[in-house]
């Protein structure tokens, strides 16, 4: 990629960033819970039709895929996830989203962009736009995915599954990238492992319902959630060695109706995350010997059930693909934007596609928080406390340069490994 095909792309950037910004604001006004997105794809299926592209909606229930030929050359795909969470957003800001919608379990919840689809779908389309204004700057064909259900770890198979590559083609390459609450304007790239697997578990613990006043005739179900609990966090501190990484938290415990009832049964909600597949199943089989093994000495009338609802594999790097996308990041932004990333705990399915193309891909990072909040947090230690992380009721990002800086990163790789300037398919 050369600088004047770079800047062939993006010469309309500027132009394209008031609409951009409308986009967003839309988005994050109007969130939608996993594979619920209807509108969102509906709006970004329009978008990529008035851009030039050759659209395929319902795929997978609400992805959305749109393709771009633009002669012989490498196929690169770019996705971005859209659904957001049942959160409810404190940031006060003022296009903050006030929607409340069904969950899956028939009850009402309101609903936020706490994890930043809407910036991933509104950088997406930003560089959709770019990208079919520049084609004199470069050759191939380009897939632009914008995939549902991310939230709950099955989006990215569930389009697979539909036949996505069926309808779109193979990519050669697949990239994506994620809003992260770091300086905005950085760009953070890791060779292999990212990102980490993640494994949550519905437990359900069995007791003997009764009087709150008789506990003696009971086998409260409570107590025992507690124990299995407290005896849950063990796992990592004497099972899992000092030089292996894991996490194991109890996100959800519910129990009992009345202060004067003791309950049939309490329902955990665990959520596991790792790096490393044998890590992996000790911290499952450590999970799975605890909870049975608290329910047999509580004396539990039945067996404890442990249903897996979500898994996320590993987020890796291809690393030939990483190092090339980095050092042309480096040559756009220059190397005090351009940052290694510290391994991530949080999970993503967006590698199912490269697995499922037999494609190297390639995830990077993005900074979208006030820069200098961010670097005085971390100057003075107050980092974790002070700076609201993705999935966090106040997490929002700023618009800019959070904007122009994520459809530049989309840009920029795409052109990396499409040809250009009578170049090939980055290696």
């Amino acid at each position: 990629m050369t600088t004047t095909d770079r800047a062939t792309v993006l010469a309309g950037l500027g132009e394209l960033l008031p609409g951009l910004e409308e986009l967003y604001l839309d988005l994050h006004r109007n969130p939608e819970l996993s594979f619920a997105e209807h509108r969102t794809a509906g709006k970004l299926a329009d978008r990529l039709r008035e851009a030039g592209y050759e659209v395929h909606t319902g795929i997978g229930g609400t992805g959305v895929a749109g393709v771009l030929r633009n002669g012989d050359g490498p196929v690169v795909m770019l996705r971005a996830d859209i659904d957001a969470l049942p959160v409810a957003e404190k940031t006060g800001l003022p296009y903050a989203s006030e929607v409340r919608a069904p969950n899956p379990d028939g009850g009402e919840v309101p609903v936020m962009h706490a994890c930043g689809h809407d910036m991933h779908a509104t950088w997406l389309d930003g560089a959709a736009r770019l990208l079919a204004g520049g084609r004199d700057g470069w050759r191939g064909t380009v897939i632009v995915v914008y995939q549902p259900g991310e939230e709950v770890g099955e989006g990215a198979e569930t389009m697979v599954r539909d036949g996505l590559f069926d309808l779109v083609g193979t990519p050669a390459v697949v990239l994506g990238q994620h809003v992260v609450p770091g300086p905005a304007g950085w760009v953070l790239t890791r060779p292999g492992v990212l990102m980490a697997a993640t494994d949550s578990l519905r437990i359900v613990l069995h007791g003997r319902g009764g009087h709150g006043s008789r506990p003696e005739t009971t086998v409260d179900p409570a107590v025992l959630a507690a124990s299995v609990v407290m005896r849950l966090q063990t796992i990592v501190s004497r099972e899992i060695a000092a030089t292996e990484q894991a996490v194991v938290t109890v996100g959800s415990m519910h129990v009992g109706t009345a202060a004067n009832v003791i309950a049939e049964e309490a329902v955990l909600e665990v959520n596991v995350r790792t790096f490393d597949e044998q890590v992996r199943q000790r911290v499952l089989g450590a999970i799975e010997r605890i909870v049975q093994g608290e329910a047999a000495a509580a004396g539990a009338p039945r067996p404890p059930e442990i249903t897996p609802i979500a898994t996320f594999p590993v987020t890796s790097n291809d690393e030939g693909a990483n190092r090339t996308l980095t050092e042309a990041f480096t040559a756009h932004f220059g190397a005090d934007r351009t940052i290694e990333a510290p391994l991530v705990t949080g999970s993503e399915d967006f590698g199912e596609f490269g697995r499922a193309a037999g494609a190297p891909s390639v995830f990077w990072l993005v900074g979208g928080l006030d820069q200098d909040f961010v670097l005085t947090a971390m100057a003075e230690g107050r980092f974790e406390r002070d700076v609201p992380s993705n999935h966090s009721p106040r997490f929002a990002p700023v618009l800019h340069p959070t904007l122009r800086t994520g459809v530049e990163t989309l840009v920029v790789a795409a052109l990396t490994f499409l040809s250009v300037g009578g170049g090939r398919l980055g290696t």
